[in-house]
């Protein structure tokens, strides 16, 4: 059976089970014995060149388990990520202000790493909201860390306008609002910080 690693969107690579007793003593991507066997830290084993084809194709992400296994950089442009501090809580945290987070890409041209190398980018400005408590720094941390290695933007179409070669959110959800709850992208949502944990900690954020 062929199984695919990686949504359509993805690069094209297969991984194919083995049947029978000596399967474990075959690496689950070329299906022959190990070569230079590599075993990561989720146990999972392959040869080492299939692993290296797989991190090309896919990033440092185990192909059966979808564990990282090392440090993901993103295609994010250059820009800039800011905070401040605000006195004022959010619904749902009364207890405390609120931290805003301000970022801003620079217009440029797309790079290889990009879906149209060459073609122009226009630049943009986000704000973001959290609750200014002991979790709330912990996902600003968290967002830093995703920001410095060029994980919170991408280069894609916008699924706002349709538009392609747009500077958009790449899939780690912000709370643009304050207010209108998670249906308006603000609060309150008390499952939102566990969510947003949960999807750095699938970029290998945490």
């Amino acid at each position: 059976t062929r199984i695919p690693l990686l949504p359509n969107t993805a690069p094209i690579l297969h991984i194919r089970f083995s049947v029978g007793d000596q399967s474990d003593e075959r690496c689950p991507i070329c299906l022959d014995k190990f070569k230079n066997k590599r075993q990561l830290n989720c146990k999972h084993e392959f040869c080492k060149d299939c692993l290296k084809q797989a991190e090309k194709a896919n990033g440092p992400i185990c192909p059966i388990c979808r564990v990282v296994f090392g440090k993901i950089v993103g295609d994010q442009p250059d820009g800039t990520m800011s905070h401040q501090i605000l006195t004022f809580p959010l619904p749902g945290y009364s207890d405390c202000g609120t931290i805003m987070i301000s970022y801003e890409i620079q217009s440029g041209t797309q790079t290889a790493k990009h879906p149209n190398p060459g073609q122009h980018y226009y630049g943009i400005r986000r704000t973001a909201y959290l609750p200014n408590n002991k979790e709330g720094n912990e996902v600003l941390r968290l967002l830093k860390k995703a920001f410095d290695q060029r994980l919170i933007f991408t280069i894609g179409t916008s699924r706002t306008t349709g538009m392609d070669g747009q500077v958009t959110w790449n899939d780690i959800h912000h709370k643009t609002s304050m207010s209108g709850g998670a249906e308006s992208f603000g609060y309150p949502d008390p499952e939102y910080l566990s969510r947003v944990k949960e999807e750095l900690k699938a970029k290998g954020i945490e």
